[in-house]
């Protein structure tokens, strides 16, 4: 474990769920730091002035964040895990921001990339490229444990459907109308693309924001 940074971050307006968890992946708080750079990030270039004025005021170019950044992808590196508090706190200091939902679903699908890149070469070709009788069970197989080591989630398919449930999702209260939970979607959505060539509909079933004991999300699981 690291030592945390943003603990200090203020909370939502709303009122705060009760989440915790074990020690998470560096990859997610790596994802939602990159996320936030790549949105602040001016498309043309600037002059050296405007740059400064620019760092100030956007968390994405701050030194901070650059050296969170270096030191998650240390952390990465050396599989060293960071503390659920530690990301929770940089989770709802990111559902501030006007633009929580685009950072959150941005953050989500590099997320998704960085984890499913772990898994192995040639099980990944083989669930996109064999026919769906042999792939599809291949690329369940990796969502499932994919699930359960980055997202501390339980992947189950019920008929032509896959359930992602996850019990203390580390966004789920970073923003108002469960914007957070967009991390999550997306990563799903993006497993599901990578893994199996599916881009459907997610439908957010469950929510830990309207109450339920965890959030739940539905896609279609149909052979190709």
């Amino acid at each position: 474990m690291i030592d945390g940074r943003f603990s200090r971050a203020p909370l939502p307006a709303e009122s705060p769920l009760s989440l915790s968890g074990a020690p998470l992946d560096a990859r997610l708080p790596l994802a939602l730091l990159e996320a936030v750079k790549a949105i602040d990030t001016p498309e043309a270039e600037l002059d050296a002035e405007l740059v400064h004025e620019l760092r100030n005021k956007r968390l994405g170019l701050s030194e901070t964040v650059y050296h969170q950044i270096r030191r998650y992808s240390d952390a990465v590196r050396q599989r060293q895990r960071v503390g659920f508090d530690e990301v929770l706190a940089l989770a709802r200091l990111i559902g501030r921001r006007p633009d929580a939902d685009l950072a959150f679903r941005e953050a989500g699908r590099r997320w998704a990339r960085s984890y499913v890149s772990t898994a192995g070469t040639l099980s990944r070709r083989a669930a996109r490229a064999l026919p769906s009788l042999v792939g599809r069970p291949i690329a369940l197989r990796l969502l499932r444990s994919l699930s359960r080591r980055f997202m501390d989630g339980v992947l189950v398919r019920q008929g032509s459907s896959v359930l992602l449930e996850v019990a203390s999702p580390v966004s789920a209260d970073a923003a108002p109308r469960a914007i957070g939970c967009g991390l999550y979607e997306a990563a799903f959505r993006e497993s599901l693309r990578l893994l199996s060539g599916d881009e459907g509909a997610i439908e957010h079933v469950m929510c830990r924001t309207r109450g339920d004991r965890r959030c739940q999300w539905r896609a279609e699981w149909r052979r190709r």
